[in-house]
């Protein structure tokens, strides 16, 4: 298989359901079509990956995906040798099929990477867009089509674990948050085919779930899981139910933030039944 028919594995063949919050879409293209970088900042499940999956199927561009780690290493990215059919040959990584043929390399969680590992991309991410493979001494000319994009969680963030300023003065920034009611309604009900009323009711809850960071919960419910929470809904188990098994259960191992959690689930769906389609719901021990 060629290098162009790899590359071309990465285009996103759907579109993806995608509900705008801003003006992120306007600004991306402006962005792709200047060729400048870009960080896409915001908590966990609010909607990064699926909105860089929009905009790549919409630009009709591949989508290389690299989740990024601490062991992630600078041949991951760029790439390496392999011994194949009795000769030693060359490897391109994910960064440089992106590079040489055109696409959005999406570094995600770029701050769980190590320090030298993201120093390669700086001669990507200015004037020059080049890459330098050292292993084998060529230098990568980007495509007319490439572009790179890093995402993070800054809630995350520490003094070991961020980006340097070399770093991050060298993209422009799109900050995501969680959605207004109004917005993650449509989300949920895009996402689960559960009624209008139902998941305006699970957004509402969700934005009283989130007033509990900090006062219990590490990290505040994610638009992903009150989708979870509509899509067990829809599959048949009560919200009460949906909501202890995909967001209270998930969220805190705590019996008293738990039951904080039900509670206000209660508040908004506490008129109907707690019941599954095989019985009712066993108590709480």
């Amino acid at each position: 298989m060629s290098t162009r028919q790899t590359i071309e594995q990465f285009r996103i063949k759907r579109r993806p359901k995608y509900v705008p919050q801003n003006d992120e879409e306007v600004v991306f293209r402006v962005a792709f079509e200047s060729k400048i970088p870009l960080i896409l900042k915001g908590p966990t499940g609010c909607g990064k990956t699926r909105f860089i999956e929009y905009m790549a199927h919409e630009l009709g561009l591949p989508l290389v995906t690299v989740s990024c780690h601490e062991d992630l290493t600078a041949a991951d990215l760029v790439g390496r040798f392999l011994f194949k059919d009795n000769e030693t040959v060359w490897q391109d990584g994910p960064l440089t099929l992106a590079v040489r043929h055109g696409g959005i390399c999406y570094l995600d969680e770029i701050v769980e990477a190590r320090k030298d590992t993201t120093v390669i991309i700086h001669s990507l991410t200015d004037d020059r867009r080049i890459l330098y493979i050292d292993k084998t001494g060529e230098v990568v000319r980007a495509h007319e089509s490439f572009m790179m994009v890093l995402s993070y969680n800054p809630g995350y963030q520490s003094i070991v674990k961020d980006l340097k300023q070399s770093t991050k003065q060298r993209f422009a920034s799109l900050n995501f948050s969680h959605p207004s009611v109004g917005v993650e309604t449509r989300i949920i009900q895009t996402e689960s085919g559960l009624a209008e009323e139902g998941s305006r009711k699970l957004a509402e809850m969700g934005s009283k779930i989130r007033q509990l960071k900090g006062f219990g919960l590490d990290e505040a419910v994610s638009t992903r899981l009150l989708v979870y929470v509509g899509r067990l809904v829809k599959g048949g188990l009560s919200p009460i139910q949906a909501t202890k098994h995909a967001i209270s259960q998930t969220l805190t191992d705590e019996p008293e933030v738990l039951e904080s959690i039900q509670n206000i689930a209660k508040l908004y769906f506490g008129d109907l039944m707690e019941e599954s389609p095989s019985g009712p719901e066993q108590p709480q021990t």
